[in-house]
C-alpha cells in the first residue's frame, strides 16, 4: 500500500479468541493522481459484517468493496456526496446478492467510512463501528451507535456505564442491507484537522475491549502500526470474543 508523505497509515484485523471466522472487513485508498488527490484525498473503511460466518463475511466485503469502488469513480462530485451515494450502493447490492443466493439471505454488515482531503475530513457510518478523533492525548467519538443501548441512553432510560453489561448490548437499529433505504450519519460541515491528529475506525472487537483513553494513551507512544499491534494484542488478552479490526490514520 502506497502511502503519500503526510499521513501516518496503518490497518490490523485478527480473528480474535472465540469466533472460528473472521467477517471484519477493511480497505485503504488513495489515488495515484495528484489531481484526483488533491480532490478527494485519503479514504479508510471498516465494516463488520453480520448473519452468519458466510454472510457476515461477504456482506462486509461487498460493503467496503463498494465504497472503495464507487469513491475513486471518476466524476466531479464532492467527498461527502461521493459516500452517501456509496453507502446506498453498498445497501442495494448486498440486499440484490441475498436474494440471488438464500443462504446469505439476512447478512448485513456495519460500516465506517471517512474521508482525509488535505486538512478536513468528512465521514459517514451506519452500525455500530467508531470513528474516533484522538487530539492532545485526548479520544473522541465522533460517530454514533446505531445500536438499542445507545438509543436507551441518549433517552434517558439507561446509564452509560450499565451499557457494556446490558443483555441487549449487540442489537443494531440500522446497519447496511437489512433496510430498504439508508441515510447514514455525515457531519454538517467537515471535520478541521490539527497537526499531530490521529483518527481511529475500529469494529466493536477492539473498542469493547479497549478504551477510548487507551487507545489515546498507547498511539500516543509509538508509531501507529506498533499501536495498532499493541491494541490488538490488549483486546485479545481481555478476552478477545469478537474479530479485532482498525485503521489509524495520523497526521505527520
Amino acid at each position: 500500500m502506497k502511502v503519500r508523505p503526510g499521513v501516518e497509515v496503518a490497518g490490523l484485523t485478527d480473528i480474535g479468541c472465540q469466533r472460528e471466522n473472521n467477517e471484519d472487513h477493511y480497505a485503504y485508498w488513495e489515488s495515484e493522481d495528484d489531481a484526483v488527490f488533491s480532490r478527494l484525498g485519503r479514504l479508510a473503511i471498516v465494516a463488520d459484517g453480520m448473519g452468519g460466518a458466510e454472510g457476515g463475511q461477504h456482506a462486509s466485503r461487498i460493503a467496503v468493496d463498494t465504497v472503495r469502488e464507487l469513491y475513486s469513480s471518476p466524476g466531479e462530485e464532492a467527498p461527502e456526496q461521493r459516500l452517501i451515494a456509496a453507502f446506498r450502493e453498498a445497501n442495494t447490492r448486498i440486499q440484490q446478492e441475498a436474494r440471488e443466493n438464500p443462504a446469505l439471505r439476512g447478512m448485513g454488515t456495519t460500516l465506517t467510512a471517512c474521508a482525509m482531503v488535505g486538512q478536513q475530513l468528512c465521514y459517514a457510518h451506519i452500525g455500530d463501528s467508531r470513528l474516533f478523533l484522538i487530539r492532545a492525548g485526548k479520544a473522541q467519538q465522533l460517530s454514533q451507535d446505531h445500536s438499542l443501548v445507545a438509543r436507551l441512553i441518549a433517552a434517558g432510560s439507561l446509564r452509560p456505564e450499565d451499557a457494556e453489561s446490558h443483555p441487549q448490548r449487540n442489537v443494531l437499529t440500522a446497519a447496511i442491507g437489512v433496510m430498504d433505504e439508508v441515510q447514514p450519519d455525515c457531519p454538517a460541515e467537515p471535520v478541521s484537522l490539527q497537526s499531530g491528529d490521529a483518527l481511529v475506525l475500529c469494529t466493536d472487537g477492539l473498542w469493547g475491549q479497549v478504551s477510548a483513553a487507551e487507545m489515546a494513551e498507547v498511539l500516543g507512544k509509538q508509531s501507529v502500526e506498533a499501536g495498532a499491534r499493541a491494541l490488538v494484542t490488549l483486546a485479545k488478552q481481555r478476552g478477545g470474543p469478537d474479530n479485532i479490526t482498525l485503521q489509524v490514520l495520523r497526521i505527520s
